[in-house]
């Protein structure tokens, strides 16, 4: 147990809602989660499947309708063909994550993931035994991934590696170029399992698109991708997430859900079945929404004194170098909470090269940043 790290982003929520506690006026720009309702027909579909007696356990795998539908979806979304039999409906994106290093991880082996990347790739993979390889993710490449750099760290004992795009915290994403001359050296290394992480697979703006790695052939048998509600149709809450499996590996990861969760929640599933299928103009405002406050708050951000940010492509959130500020990311982060009421997440919650940032999501208002904005100015000013 001393091994399993945790989400720092979690951890100020907690604190932030302590100091609210106090009467503290906090505005959150540190948890992950869109500010939006779950669309209406959704939640009614998640209401209907309670009133209709959807309240028992479900096969494994998940509702034999769900995935389907999550098929439909990757073949409208990825324009591949996938067999609904590769998919695991599991509560939440995580699980899928849990399970692949799980699966791969144990003493004497590495898996390598992206750092500044979601802690709980690095956690998992020290709590399985394995050793933490991390792919550097830098400013000045965009935070995206150098194909030869990834390449080069692979040996005999790596087993997995982790691709995330649209990435968190640094809301970058992945050209097909650099895909290209990765799945290329890969194919010299078949023993390497590749996870990817596509939960922010729908949130690109600007000229970005997402390419996903199930387009590559040669590799399609050795991928797991995980992808979700949560993001894409503000359902954090819900705990509804799918993993596509290879075919050789799609039973382990079921016996792994029968031994954690047994399934997802029925109703849950039911409400995702009309999120895949129903109307999608919801999900289309939200990323316009996005996509604004992405705008205003790198311009916010710019403005700041010790402060600069390069503009996020993907996701919804914004990680600002603040080494002119002269404080560590740690400091920085408690000094805002504290002194201005806003939550932020130090850079080195998402591993050591995190150092010398901050992560702010744009998954909140306009108002709500622009004032968060204005109170971290005021308190960066000279007593």
């Amino acid at each position: 147990m001393s091994r399993l790290g945790t989400e720092s982003a979690f951890e100020v929520l907690a604190r932030a809602k302590a100091l609210e506690a106090q009467g503290k006026d906090i505005i959150n720009l540190g948890i992950g989660a869109p500010d939006f309702r779950t669309p209406d027909n959704i939640v009614e579909a998640g209401v209907k499947a309670l009133r209709d007696g959807h309240h028992f356990y479900t096969p494994a795998r998940g509702l034999p309708e769900l995935r389907q539908a999550v098929a439909e979806d990757i073949r409208r979304w990825r324009g591949v063909d996938v067999d609904p039999e590769n998919v695991l409906v599991v509560p939440g994106g995580k699980p899928t994550m849990a399970f692949a290093i799980q699966m791969f991880g144990e003493p004497d082996t590495e898996i390598l993931y992206p750092n500044p990347g979601f802690p709980i790739y690095e956690s998992m993979i020290e709590f399985s035994g394995a050793k933490a390889v991390p792919i550097e993710l830098r400013e000045s490449k965009g935070f995206e991934f150098d194909p030869e750099d990834v390449l080069s760290k692979i040996n005999p004992r790596t087993r997995l590696l982790i691709v995330n795009t649209p990435a968190n915290p640094t809301g970058g994403v992945v050209s097909k170029e650099a895909l290209d001359r990765l799945v290329k050296g890969l194919e010299a290394h078949p023993q390497v399992a590749i996870l990817a992480d596509e939960i922010y697979s729908r949130l690109t703006y600007g000229r970005a698109e997402h390419h996903s790695l199930l387009k590559y052939e040669s590799i399609r048998d050795r991928l797991i991708v995980l992808d979700g509600w949560s993001k894409t149709f503000s359902m954090t809450g819900w705990r509804l997430g799918w993993g596509l499996w290879p075919s050789a590996w799609v039973k382990d990861a079921e016996r792994m859900q029968i031994n954690t969760n047994s399934c997802a929640s029925a109703p849950v599933q039911m409400a995702g079945i009309e999120a895949l299928r129903g109307p999608q103009d919801d999900v289309d405002r939200m990323v316009e929404a996005f996509d604004q406050r992405r705008v205003a708050i790198v311009k916010e951000l710019n403005d700041l004194p010790g402060f600069s940010c390069v503009m996020p492509r993907g996701a919804f959130y914004a990680f600002p170098n603040i080494t002119g500020t002269g404080m560590t990311s740690k400091a920085l982060q408690d000094h805002l909470l504290q002194e201005a009421g806003v939550a932020t997440v130090a850079g080195t919650a998402f591993g050591h090269l995190g150092e010398g940032y901050l992560r702010f999501s744009y998954a909140s208002s306009l108002d709500s940043i622009r004032e968060a904005l204005g109170r971290v100015r005021a308190s960066l000013q000279p007593v």
